[in-house]
C-alpha cells in the first residue's frame, strides 16, 4: 500500500474476530472515508484510506468512551489525518461533521447518557479541530522557514551569482503556498507573490506601491503596529501575529503573520519579508466551538461557563469601585408543565421565556444566562453613577432588572392550545467587586431566590445578610457535630445563704471554622427548626452528665449539673429513655441532673405532653421552670407543673444592681420567692451583676444565683473560681 503516513498507533478490534462493536468501527470509518477522501490531496485510493482511517476511529471511540473521559488523545487523531495529506480547505468541517453526525451512533459508550455523549462528541471535535491545527501549522512554518532561508541565501550570495539566486528566489517566491510580500524600510510594498493575491482576491496593482500603514483593521490588537514600529527601526529581527485584513470585496482575511527585517552584508536593515498564512477558516471554527462550548444550545443564551467566566470579571478587585448586581430566577411551577404537557412543549416554554428575558437586558453592561432546567440568571455590571434626581422613574440596576423581567414573565404563553402562565422567584445580590468571590454570591442570591419562592412566588427579593447568614450555619449544623466543632461551658450556681458552688449550669457552643465561637442564640434556634436540636441535646446531656460524674469523682462535693431541654426535645417519644441511659452509663444520680425548661414552653401544655416531665421527676431529676415570670401573669398552672426550681429572670432584678435598689422589684421578687417557697419551690435567679444585687436576693430568700458577679460561663476546672466583682457599669 503506497501510504504516505502511519497514522496514530492502535489494534483494530476487527482483527479479534467477529464483533459487533468492530463492525460498526468499520462501518463508521467506511462513511468517514467516503465523505473526507474527495479533499484529501495525498495518494492513497479511497480504499487505503479507509483503511487508514479504522485506527484513528478506535482511538475517538475509546476516547468517547473512557472513565475519566479525557479528549486529548483525540488531537493524534487530528494530526494524523494532516499527515494523510487531508490539507485541503474543506477536508476539516466534512471531518468534524461526520464525527458529529456518526461517531455517537455507531460508537456509543457504554454506561454514559445521551446528553453527555453529545457533551463529549462536542469536546473530541474540539481536540480533533486543535490537533490539526497544530499540525497544519508546523507544516505551514515549515514552508515559511524554507522561504524565508532561500530569501536570505539568494540576498547573500547575490553579488557572487545576482542571476541564479534570483531566478531561484523567484521560483520559491511563486510557487510558495503562503503569501509572501516584500517592503522597503519606509513600509512601501514592492512585492508580492500570487499566493498572497490570492487571499486578498485582488489583482498585484492593489497591494504593490501602497504602504503597509495603510492595512489598518478595527480588530488589530493593541501591540501590532508597535512590534511593526520597533523593526522598521531595526530594533527588532521578527515578530510573528495573528492579524486580520480586509479583502477586494469587503470580507475579512484572518492570517497568520510573520514579518522578518533582511539586512545587507554589512547588517544594515535593508527590506522587509512579510509570510501570510491564510488562518480564516481555521478561526472561523474556532469561534463557532468557542459559541457552542459557551451558549445553550436550546435557548441561545450564554451557558454556565460563559455566564461564570462574565461573573469572575465582574467581581475581579479593580479598585474603581465597580458594582455588580445579579438576579437569579427560578420558574414557579415548570415540572408540572412538563409532567403534564411533556418535555417538548417544555422545553418550547423555556425558548419563550428566554428571549422574554433576553429583550429585557439589552444593555451593554446587562447579561442573561441560562444555568440548566429553569434557572436563568441576570448580571448587571456597571460603574457607580450618579444618583437619579428624579426619584418617579422606574428603579435602575439589578431590582429594576427583575421588575421588567416579571412585567415581561406576566404574559401567557400560548402553545398547542395551551395558555401557559409564567410565574418567577427572583433572588437579587449586588455588592461592590473585589468583596466577595463568584461560588458565595450564586450561593446567596439561590437562598434569596427560595426566600421569593416561599413567600408565594412570582415576585423578587434583596439578599439579606442575616438570613444568608441563618442558611449557612443550617448547612453546617449536621457536620458540625459529627466534627466535634461544639464544646460546654459551665457557670457556678452558687448557694446565696453561705456563697458556696452547689452546682452549674451547662451551657453549649459553637466553635465555627469561620465564624469563631458562636452562642447559643446564634444556632439554637436553627437547630430547633431543622430538628437537628434532639442529637444535639442528647450530646449536650451526655457531656455535661460525665463532668459531673468527673466533679464527683475529684472530691468536689454533690455537684449538680443544669441542662436546658428545648420544646422539640420534650417531645421527643424517647426523652425519658435517653436521659435515664445518659445517667446510667455515666454513673450518676438522677439528683445530681436538673432540666430547665422555659416557661413557654410549658405554658398550655396538657397532661400528655407533661407526662414525660412526670416521669423524670418521679425518678428524682429536678426539673426547673426557665425564665419564670416571662409568660402569662396568670400563675395557678404552677400547681400541676412537676417542677421544683423556678429560675427568675434577670428582667425583676435589674432595679436591684445599684443601691437604693428600685422597690417595686423589690416587692415583684419578694411576692415570687413567697409563692414559690409556700409551693415547696427554690428559686434560682439569673443575671446577677453587682455585689448589691446578691446582697438583696439573698435577703428577699432566694436560695442561688448566677451571673457575671460569680463567674463567667467558662471551661469545668474553673468552675470554683469565683470574681466577686461588679459587672454592672
Amino acid at each position: 500500500m503506497n501510504q504516505t503516513a502511519d497514522p496514530v498507533s492502535y489494534s483494530p478490534v476487527a482483527a479479534r474476530g467477529p464483533d459487533p462493536r468492530a463492525d460498526r468501527l468499520l462501518r463508521f470509518a467506511a462513511i468517514w472515508s467516503r465523505a473526507v477522501h474527495p479533499a484529501t490531496n495525498g495518494a492513497m485510493t479511497r480504499t487505503e484510506f479507509e483503511r487508514y482511517l479504522v485506527p484513528l476511529a478506535g482511538v475517538l471511540r475509546d476516547t468517547l468512551g473512557a472513565r475519566p473521559f479525557d479528549p486529548r488523545p483525540a488531537a493524534e487523531v487530528g494530526v494524523a489525518l494532516v499527515r494523510a495529506h487531508c490539507t485541503d480547505p474543506d477536508a476539516l468541517p466534512l471531518v468534524l461533521s461526520v464525527i458529529d453526525a456518526y461517531l455517537v451512533l455507531y460508537c456509543p459508550p457504554a454506561g454514559v447518557s445521551a446528553e453527555e455523549s453529545r457533551a463529549r462528541c462536542a469536546r473530541l471535535q474540539h481536540a480533533v479541530a486543535a490537533g490539526f491545527a497544530r499540525a497544519l501549522r508546523e507544516r505551514t512554518l515549515a514552508e515559511q522557514e524554507t522561504v524565508a532561508r532561500a530569501a536570505l541565501d539568494a540576498q547573500a550570495r547575490a553579488e557572487k551569482a545576482l542571476h541564479s539566486s534570483e531566478a531561484r528566489f523567484r521560483a520559491v517566491f511563486e510557487g510558495a503556498a503562503v503569501g509572501v510580500g516584500i517592503a522597503d524600510l519606509d513600509g512601501r510594498i514592492t512585492d508580492v507573490n500570487n499566493a498572497l493575491i490570492r487571499m486578498f482576491g485582488g489583482s498585484e496593482g492593489r497591494a504593490t506601491g501602497r504602504n503597509v500603514g495603510e492595512f489598518i483593521h478595527p480588530e488589530d490588537s493593541p501591540e501590532v503596529w508597535g512590534l511593526y514600529r520597533e523593526l522598521a527601526r531595526g530594533d527588532r529581527d521578527h515578530y510573528r501575529v495573528e492579524k486580520p485584513y480586509y479583502r477586494a470585496d469587503g470580507s475579512v482575511l484572518w492570517t497568520d503573520l510573520s514579518v522578518t527585517l533582511l539586512r545587507d552584508a554589512a547588517g544594515r536593515p535593508q527590506s522587509q519579508l512579510a509570510l501570510m498564512e491564510d488562518i480564516t477558516e481555521r478561526r472561523l471554527l474556532h469561534e463557532r466551538l468557542r459559541y457552542e462550548s459557551t451558549h445553550d444550545a436550546l435557548t441561545g443564551l450564554p451557558n454556565r461557563t460563559l455566564f461564570f467566566e462574565r461573573l469572575d470579571r465582574a467581581l475581579a478587585p479593580g479598585g474603581d469601585g465597580t458594582r455588580f448586581g445579579l438576579c437569579y430566577l427560578d420558574l414557579d411551577g415548570f415540572k408540572a408543565v412538563n409532567d403534564s404537557l411533556g418535555h417538548t412543549v417544555g422545553d418550547r416554554l423555556l425558548v419563550e421565556v428566554a428571549e422574554r428575558l433576553r429583550s429585557c437586558a439589552a444593555g451593554p453592561h446587562e447579561l442573561v444566562a441560562r444555568l440548566g432546567g429553569d434557572e436563568f440568571v441576570a448580571l448587571i455590571t456597571e460603574p457607580p453613577t450618579a444618583a437619579p434626581t428624579d426619584t418617579s422613574q422606574a428603579p435602575a440596576g439589578p431590582a429594576g432588572l427583575a421588575r421588567r423581567m416579571l412585567a415581561a414573565l406576566s404574559q401567557p404563553v400560548h402553545l398547542d392550545g395551551h395558555d401557559l402562565s409564567i410565574r418567577a422567584s427572583i433572588g437579587i445580590v449586588e455588592g461592590a467587586a473585589g468583596e466577595k468571590g463568584a461560588a458565595e454570591v450564586l450561593r446567596s442570591a439561590d437562598i434569596t431566590m427560595y426566600r421569593a419562592k416561599a413567600a408565594g412566588g412570582n415576585r423578587y427579593e434583596l439578599a439579606d445578610a442575616r438570613a444568608i447568614a441563618r442558611h449557612n450555619l443550617t448547612n453546617c449544623l449536621p457536620t458540625a457535630l459529627e466534627n466535634g466543632e461544639f464544646f460546654i461551658e459551665y457557670q457556678p450556681l452558687v448557694r446565696l445563704a453561705d456563697g458556696t458552688v452547689r452546682g452549674a449550669e451547662a451551657l453549649v457552643r459553637w466553635l465555627h471554622p469561620v465564624h469563631g465561637v458562636l452562642g447559643p442564640d446564634q444556632f439554637i434556634p436553627l437547630a430547633e427548626n431543622t430538628g437537628l436540636i434532639v442529637p444535639l441535646g442528647r450530646w449536650v446531656l451526655e457531656e455535661a452528665a460525665r463532668q459531673a460524674r468527673a466533679w464527683r469523682s475529684d472530691g468536689e462535693g454533690p455537684m449538680r449539673v443544669n441542662v436546658n431541654l428545648s420544646p422539640s426535645q420534650l417531645r421527643c417519644p424517647t426523652l425519658v429513655a435517653d436521659t435515664v441511659a445518659v445517667l446510667r452509663n455515666a454513673g450518676l444520680d438522677a439528683s445530681a441532673l436538673c432540666l430547665e425548661v422555659t416557661e413557654n414552653a410549658l405554658i398550655g401544655a396538657d397532661e400528655k405532653e407533661l407526662r414525660p416531665l412526670r416521669e423524670l421527676a418521679d425518678l428524682g431529676v429536678d426539673i426547673a421552670l426557665d425564665d419564670f415570670g416571662t409568660g402569662y401573669s396568670n400563675l395557678s398552672y404552677l400547681r400541676r407543673l412537676p417542677v421544683s426550681t423556678l429560675k427568675l429572670d434577670r428582667c425583676f432584678t435589674r432595679g436591684m444592681q445599684q443601691a437604693p435598689a428600685d422597690p417595686v422589684d423589690v416587692k415583684i421578687v419578694e411576692g415570687i420567692v413567697s409563692l414559690a417557697h409556700t409551693l415547696d419551690l427554690s428559686v434560682t435567679v439569673e443575671g446577677v451583676e453587682t455585689g448589691n444585687q446578691a446582697e438583696h436576693l439573698r435577703l428577699l430568700g432566694c436560695d442561688t444565683a448566677q451571673g457575671w458577679y460569680y463567674a463567667r460561663p467558662g471551661p469545668p476546672e474553673r468552675l470554683h473560681t469565683l470574681s466577686l466583682a461588679d459587672a454592672a457599669s
